[in-house]
């Protein structure tokens, strides 16, 4: 598949979460919603990161990655989803396109998310 903008083009969700069980619960909502074909969940991920915001603290942490397959088209509705079911204040949710994928692998997660 070649790199397009057009609703349909694959990308990944990455999320942040503050444990396994938060990631399944935001992941499975997601699922049954249909705004996603597969997750990938990252455990024991350690980021470091400014907080709180301009108070030049650095903050050391341990976190968990959910990473969603999805498409464009639905982004917007996967941020407001994962907003709702989160438990940070600020959430780190951006979509991550994807350049090229294999048609055979692509047609698996677009048929699940009809």
């Amino acid at each position: 598949m070649k790199f397009s903008q057009k609703d349909n083009h694959m990308i990944l969700v990455y999320v942040t979460c503050d444990s396994v069980k938060q990631a399944e619960e935001i992941a499975e909502e997601i699922m049954k919603k249909k705004l996603c074909a597969c997750v990938n969940i990252f455990e024991n991920m350690q980021p470091m990161f400014f907080w709180p915001p301009k108070s030049g603290k650095i903050d050391k942490s341990k976190e968990v990655v959910l990473i969603l397959k999805s498409i464009k088209s639905k982004y917007d509705l996967i941020e407001k989803e994962v907003t709702k079911l989160h438990t940070y204040d600020v959430p780190c949710i951006f979509a991550i396109p994807v350049i090229s994928v294999r048609d055979s692998y692509w047609e698996w997660p677009n048929g699940e998310m009809e």
